[in-house]
């Protein structure tokens, strides 16, 4: 009996000496995991800061050239492509003829038409000297010369059928494509060359709200593109959208005259420069400072070791940079990268 006392005393002992262990080392492990998750909390991120810097005041974007005038020539009437006349590449002129249809249906349309116009001309004659004479009435006289006139129209439509065989030209330009040979059918609306002018473009670009002030219409400005980037081109403003897109930007077309050789086509990018190339000095931040895109308006400052999410005034553009018009002050940290992780009051880590 004394016997199994003591095991029990010493079980129990065994015991309360392995739970002292284990909660020991449960506190330390608390402990430990609590200091690595102080140690880990700070987000990584990257900075700069906000100063005045010597900044192009020019204002630069991008658009893509496209040709002033362009059109896609289709068949007006059906029949067999007898002859063509131009090869793509080919440059043409106005009233040139491009290509010519089998017309001897529409010939035959016109003899049909011509015929009952001469005998509904005759008939009107007939009934005019029969008038005068009381051998038909008004009414009846009046029916002829209706007659005559719908002959004239089918006469007249018949004629513009047969002069729908021969393609012309539109406007001088160039052929950028040819759909048909000789042999093909065609039918009324089947594309058949399609006729560009690049002798002037128009260059499409967008312009931001805070820089649009400073466009006007029939305003020179300076246009480049990188394939050429040795030559410079005169654009002048012929069009100012009264409204803005979704972004805030507002579509400004270019008009500008090609060189002799035509060096500048049409889906080329092309760069205008607003305002002259002159340096001035602005309040500025990293363009990645914003959070999300510039219209937000939002950036994230490093204060005593926490991201605090600050609204500011932006300005003009100047390529990598931002004017900031109210909201900042010089020499205040801004986070450059890392922001998709940070809310108002993350602490964070700057790194190099």
């Amino acid at each position: 009996m004394k016997r199994g006392i003591i095991t029990v005393i010493i079980i129990a002992a065994a015991f309360a000496g392995i739970m002292f262990v284990l909660n020991k080392n449960k506190a330390k492990n608390e402990a430990d995991t609590a200091t690595v998750a102080i140690q880990n909390a700070a987000v990584a991120v990257r900075a700069d800061t906000v100063q005045h810097r010597d900044v192009n005041a020019q204002y630069i974007t991008n658009g893509v050239f496209a040709p002033k005038q362009e059109v896609v020539l289709s068949a007006e009437t059906s029949g067999k492509v007898i002859r063509v006349l131009v090869q793509e590449g080919a440059f043409v002129k106005t009233g040139q003829t491009l290509a010519i249809i089998d017309g001897d249906k529409q010939n035959v349309n016109v003899s049909n038409a011509q015929a009952v116009y001469n005998n509904a001309e005759a008939e009107v004659a007939r009934f005019e000297s029969a008038f005068s004479t009381g051998g038909v009435t008004k009414q009846q006289l009046d029916q002829v010369k209706l007659q005559l006139e719908n002959a004239k129209n089918n006469l007249k439509s018949a004629k513009l059928a047969a002069s729908d065989v021969n393609i012309t030209a539109s406007f001088p330009g160039v052929v950028n494509s040819r759909s048909i040979e000789p042999g093909s059918y065609v039918s009324p609306g089947q594309q058949m060359f399609e006729i560009v002018n690049v002798s002037t473009l128009k260059l499409k670009i967008n312009v931001d709200e805070k820089n649009i002030g400073q466009v006007k219409l029939g305003q020179n400005i300076k246009v480049q593109s990188t394939v050429l980037s040795d030559q410079t081109f005169n654009g002048v403003v012929t069009f100012i959208a009264p409204k803005a897109d979704g972004s805030l930007n507002f579509p400004v077309e270019l008009e500008i005259k090609n060189n002799a050789s035509n060096d500048l086509k049409a889906g080329m990018y092309g760069t205008a420069y607003f305002g002259g190339d002159q340096a001035v000095q602005a309040l500025v931040v990293p363009r990645n400072a914003f959070v999300g895109s510039i219209s937000s308006n939002q950036i994230f400052v490093a204060d005593n070791g926490k991201a605090v999410l600050k609204h500011v005034v932006s300005g003009r553009s100047f390529g990598d940079y931002i004017e900031i018009i109210s909201g900042l002050e010089e020499g205040t940290v801004v986070i450059t990268s890392g922001q998709i992780n940070l809310l108002d009051g993350t602490p964070v880590e700057i790194i190099k």
